[in-house]
């Protein structure tokens, strides 16, 4: 007997996917990614309850997928901050003068439509160093709330993410409505772009699993997912919010180089070219240095 919170897959999907069960209605049950952004709707006879020894064998193999991705960040990052220290020493030949300078990094919103990733999401914004505001909220309430939130935090970067789906049932993948949380995100974003216009002042991702990549983007959105239709990894919408975050704001950002490092990769992600947002300043103080 299944019930709330348990982990499934699917049969007819060749157990593909690990899925918790969010609920139950007649004999549908509704289910949410474990790991990826994805939403559905299964038959119970088409479930199997995932076991102990096979749930940590799938939960290993993820780990070290996070740990590859978090340990190509980490040697992205050191590079930046090599070219930070050239920028800052300028002139200067001793290298503790060089390094004598403070950062200050962008302020991050990040909305999440599901709460046990949105937790994950924050816990790695702070690993990284990164001052983040999460927020849950539901995809299908995002258009209403995400401006008055801004407002509020006044982020620099807004993640708009949850979960979302395509379902050939409904129509083809060109239509919007042939999704499950597309539209959400498509009108949050621009709900958001008709106070923010300029796309370097307010950075946006928006999408999930398998979303209708074209209509956020034209939405007004500088990154959104999936090019290819694909399943995106529960953190990689973090690693693009921190890739702007950590590249100067006199830099231009190279696409590729910001969904490299990411699980899903380009299928998964993408979007427009944009501007770093880190400051750097002198001299050094870490009362000023978030």
């Amino acid at each position: 007997m299944l019930t709330h919170g348990d982990l499934v897959t699917r049969k007819s999907y060749n157990h593909d996917v690990l899925f918790r069960v969010y609920s139950i209605e007649g004999t549908t049950v509704k289910l949410i990614g474990e790991h990826v952004r994805l939403s559905a709707d299964a038959p119970l006879e088409d479930l199997k309850k995932v076991t102990g020894s096979e749930y940590e064998e799938r939960k290993t193999h993820i780990n070290k997928q996070e740990a590859c991705s978090y340990r190509l960040f980490r040697q992205d990052y050191r590079l930046l901050k090599e070219k930070r220290e050239v920028e800052a020493g300028g002139g200067y030949e001793d290298l503790e003068e060089k390094n004598n300078y403070f950062q200050i990094s962008p302020r991050i919103l990040h909305i999440d439509g599901d709460p046990l990733f949105l937790k994950k999401c924050v816990q790695l914004y702070e690993q990284l160093g990164l001052q983040v505001h999460g927020q849950y909220i539901q995809e299908k309430n995002m258009p209403s709330e995400v401006t008055a939130l801004v407002k509020k935090i006044q982020p620099e970067i807004v993640v708009l993410t949850g979960h979302d789906a395509y379902s050939k049932a409904k129509g083809s993948a060109r239509e919007l409505e042939s999704y499950r949380n597309s539209k959400y995100f498509v009108e949050a974003v621009r709900n958001l772009r008709q106070d923010y216009p300029h796309f370097d002042h307010l950075v946006i991702f928006a999408g999930a699993c398998q979303s209708h990549f074209e209509s956020i983007i034209k939405a007004g959105a500088n990154f959104a997912s999936s090019p290819a239709r694909v399943n995106i990894h529960a953190i990689d919408p973090v690693y693009v919010a921190a890739r702007v975050a950590y590249t100067s704001f006199m830099d231009h950002i190279n696409i590729w180089e910001v969904v490299r490092n990411t699980i899903s990769g380009e299928k998964g992600l993408g979007g427009l070219q944009t501007r770093g947002l880190l400051r750097i300043g002198m001299p050094y103080s870490e009362d000023v240095e978030n």
